[in-house]
């Protein structure tokens, strides 16, 4: 059972939290070429770009809600629900769905809401967004190595 809740843990985490970094990682420079150029409007196709990347990050963020439970399931059928590595695992996980709830996404909107307002997109909200886009990123890829190094780990796998 631990090798099939494993299997769907790590499952889980490839399909719904690779589109998310890869989706948000692309949405600030897609945003600054959807700007609208002083002579008209936007391209059609570059907003309609930004808003895919924006629906594709917060569909495969309310899928990745399994890549915890998956995860809590499995840490408790391998017994290491208090070990360090995985309190920590927990934690920062907890920190990348914050990241994203509260900083990435809400920006997301803010910037697809002015594109399709046809309002020019400011450079510093958009670098701003990919400052928190990468704290995001680099939460589930330290996740990713703790899950894989397992630190003080006596479980020999």
């Amino acid at each position: 059972m631990t090798k099939f809740l494993l299997s769907l843990h790590v499952l889980a985490a490839i399909v719904a939290v690779g589109p998310v970094t890869v989706a948000a990682s692309m949405f600030p420079p897609a945003a600054r070429r959807a700007t609208p150029a002083q002579d008209g409007g936007p391209a059609a196709t570059a907003v309609a770009t930004v808003a895919l990347l924006h629906r594709i990050c917060r569909v495969y963020a309310r899928i990745g809600v399994a890549v915890p439970l998956l995860g809590l399931a499995t840490a408790l059928a391998m017994g290491v629900l208090g070990d360090g590595w995985l309190v920590t695992s927990i934690a920062l996980t907890a920190a990348a769905a914050g990241v994203l709830l509260a900083f990435v996404l809400p920006r997301q909107d803010e910037l697809l809401g002015q594109l399709n307002d046809n309002r020019p997109v400011d450079r510093a909200n958009t670098v701003q967004l990919a400052m928190f886009t990468g704290m995001f990123n680099l939460l589930w890829a330290t996740v990713t190595v703790l899950m894989i190094v397992r630190p003080g780990s006596t479980t020999g796998a």
